[in-house]
């Protein structure tokens, strides 16, 4: 429990009182998850608010053809606003939670929502702010659909993954840049060597390093 709150505290302290920090220790279900694990998934229901401690989680959309698209990461402090909606109307997600990198999410009761909303101003402003900062991400991910080339469109992707690993060093394939911009494969073998070209990014087997200032 001392460590738990240890964490809690070092990542909300500048955002929650004492008293709702000793709130989400009490309540909080500590989860540890890999890399590529699935946190949440399409269709899935969800009765829990995840408070991200370490790590990043992608969250992603799926047509009907099973065609995904990446929205935005979750990273430490974030909470997926998301969650809230579906679980609050007892509704199916109809997003896909992976872990980018291995992660720890701290996972709280549903019904605390509310129940802090109303109790505790910090967590109604957190909310409130979490929701700001995921609309601005979901504009920003159609405005990069409509107005951006796909070259353009995977050079910001890659700048993205490097501020979410926290590394110019990228361990991925050129088919799991194409399920998160669902495109070809093809397509993302030719614009990658373009970059290369460009003296943006530099390719190895399974592994790209990006340049950018």
């Amino acid at each position: 429990m001392t460590m738990l709150k240890e964490k809690v505290t070092s990542n909300f302290s500048h955002i929650f009182e004492d008293d709702l920090i000793n709130e989400i220790v009490n309540v909080g279900i500590l989860k540890k998850v890999k890399e590529n694990d699935l946190l949440l998934d399409i269709g899935q229901k969800f009765d829990m608010i995840p408070l991200v401690l370490s790590g990043a989680i992608k969250i992603s959309r799926e047509d009907e053809n099973g065609d995904e698209l990446s929205l935005y990461f979750l990273e430490q402090g974030d909470t997926c606003n998301i969650t809230f909606g579906s679980g609050l109307n007892c509704e199916q997600s109809k997003v896909r939670g992976i872990a980018e990198r291995d992660s720890e999410i701290l996972f709280i009761p549903l019904e605390k929502l509310e129940e802090w909303l109303i109790t505790f101003k910090s967590w109604r402003s957190f909310v409130i702010n979490s929701y700001n900062i995921r609309l601005s991400e979901m504009l920003e991910a159609i405005d990069t659909l409509a107005f951006m080339k796909m070259d353009q469109r995977l050079y910001k992707h890659l700048k993205d993954k490097v501020k979410v690993m926290n590394s110019v060093i990228l361990n991925t394939t050129h088919e799991q840049i194409a399920q998160d911009l669902n495109t070809s494969r093809v397509v993302i073998s030719r614009l990658l060597k373009q970059l290369e070209n460009e003296k943006k990014i530099k390719l190895f087997r399974n592994k790209i390093e990006v340049f950018y200032s």
